[in-house]
């Protein structure tokens, strides 16, 4: 991607994949918006490129304000081709503390709603554009270690499916990529040494490659998806046995 008359948004910036994305994106050329709780962080990477980074401070899963916010952040860009949503939360909750479980589900599933609804119609009035956001590879199966992460994390895949069915109806002009992402170097990562962990960096280069090439479902790295296929063909009465 290599355009400056392109604008594209980028929700949950602050820190990981987002701010990876971000960076990358605003050092070929685009108008950036990002978005985020912490404003501290949305303004130092700002700074970095003050002509062509755009912030919006706002909490993806205070639903109310989520179309407000990002229809603000698209006037100070000019408009939009690229919207990638890279926000969510999930935590280890094998004791199923109803308080985690309930904030995941806020995040990943009604403020991901939320998100995904508005960038959706705003490419329909505009007539094309390219949806984005990160799931994961959890999303695939139900999980003990974080059921809340990885229910949502499915219902965000499911969504995504239902949007491209509904953007091919409308005539194809609206690429819709899920992008699901296995072990990435992150805040939300699985610490130093998790199986096949990447960097940030690396993952955002592949996300924009698969974006590109306008992928339908793209893995995150590209190995992934061999783990994919064995956990889907797994069945259940062995999966239930297993301790993930």
């Amino acid at each position: 991607m290599k355009d400056s008359q392109k604008g594209a948004i980028i929700t949950g910036s602050t820190s990981g994949i987002g701010r990876a994305i971000a960076i990358h994106l605003a050092s070929v050329g685009y108008r950036v918006g990002i978005t985020g709780r912490r404003i501290h962080l949305l303004e130092e990477i700002s700074k970095e490129f003050p002509n062509q980074i755009f912030i919006q401070q706002f909490d993806v899963s205070q639903t109310e304000t989520v179309a407000s916010n990002l229809e603000e952040l698209q006037r100070k860009l000019g408009g939009i081709d690229l919207f990638i949503h890279c926000s969510g939360t999930g935590t280890r909750n094998t004791d199923l503390i109803l308080e985690e479980e309930l904030r995941t589900i806020q995040t990943n599933v009604n403020g991901f709603a939320a998100v995904t609804n508005w960038a959706f119609k705003y490419f329909e009035n505009k007539g094309f554009g390219k949806l984005s956001a990160i799931t994961s590879i959890a999303g695939l199966r139900g999980f003990a270690l974080s059921p809340s992460y990885s229910s949502s994390k499915s219902f965000q895949m499911r969504y995504l499916e239902a949007l491209r069915q509904k953007a091919t109806n409308l005539g194809g002009k609206i690429l819709v990529t899920d992008i699901r992402a296995g072990f990435v170097d992150t805040a939300m990562g699985n610490g130093d040494g998790a199986f096949w962990q990447t960097s940030p960096e690396i993952a955002a280069r592949q996300i924009i490659s698969g974006i590109d090439r306008n992928k339908d479902v793209l893995y995150v790295t590209k190995r992934w998806v061999f783990i994919a296929l064995v956990m889907k063909i797994i069945p259940g009465a062995i999966f239930k046995r297993l301790r993930l």
